[in-house]
């Protein structure tokens, strides 16, 4: 991967804020021609800083008004049963995040639904079904004050 820029860095932060900027806009925005912008964004895709274009939903307007943050404990903590259960959980679609972490808990889920019996029925027919979950300890989301898929470049 080569050495990234300012001018990189600026593409980066217009495309956070919107991925929907052409080329053409992003060169107004920067004060530079078309074909070296086209050129830089091609350069940050295929050095893997810019890794896909998506679309931000609102999820409230989509009805999963329920944020969980969920700490599980394995039994065992072997290579494979960490592996495995990695490979498990992500063919959860509940599951938007999985983070392997230190301290008490082994994993922490961020687990998005429409509402609590979704959530006990996810806990109960889901997640407690895989093997060598030991511990499972819910924090419940009452309130958003900062949400952002931004990188502070």
């Amino acid at each position: 991967m080569d050495k990234i820029d300012d001018t990189d860095r600026l593409i980066l932060k217009l495309l956070q804020q919107n991925a929907r900027f052409t080329s053409k806009e992003l060169s107004a925005h920067l004060n530079l021609s078309l074909s070296p912008i086209y050129e830089r964004i091609k350069r940050l895709e295929k050095d893997g800083l810019i890794r896909q274009y998506v679309t931000l939903l609102d999820k409230d307007l989509l009805g999963f008004s329920l944020i969980a943050y969920c700490h599980v404990s394995l039994k065992e903590h072997a290579k494979p049963l960490l592996k495995k259960f990695e490979e498990d959980v992500l063919y959860f679609p509940e599951v938007l995040e999985c983070y392997h972490v230190t301290g008490n808990f082994d994993y922490m889920l961020k687990v998005l639904v429409t509402d609590m019996k979704i959530y006990q029925d996810f806990i109960v027919n889901k997640l407690a079904t895989l093997e060598n979950i030991g511990h499972v300890q819910s924090l419940f989301v009452m309130s958003t004050v900062k949400e952002s898929v931004e990188l502070p470049i």
